[in-house]
């Protein structure tokens, strides 16, 4: 890797008589800055990814939200249930925002 870098800068010191040094410089900073905007690219897509899948496919079901009210010692009726899934989608969705 090394070996292309030199080359590529000795080809262009060649070319416009900028030293060596000054172009590998130039090429270190090249790559840093595309590895800077790549992971800020990569973070706000995955970050939509995700929130997307999860507004999609929410990590809580009614069954579970029964089984809680099951183990609070409480039946819960179907309103409650669809209200607790409906605020969590409304929760969600406003994130998402």
């Amino acid at each position: 890797m090394l070996d292309i870098i030199l080359y590529v800068a000795q080809s262009a010191n060649e070319a416009s008589g900028l030293s060596t040094s000054t172009w590998i410089g130039i090429l270190v900073a090249v790559l840093v800055v595309g590895l800077v905007i790549g992971a800020i690219i990569g973070f706000k897509v995955s970050n939509k990814i995700t929130k997307k899948k999860l507004e999609e496919n929410p990590p809580i079901t009614e069954e579970q939200i029964r089984a809680m009210y099951a183990q609070m010692g409480r039946k819960p009726s179907e309103q409650q249930v669809r209200q607790i899934m409906n605020n969590f989608k409304r929760k969600v969705k406003d994130d998402n925002k």
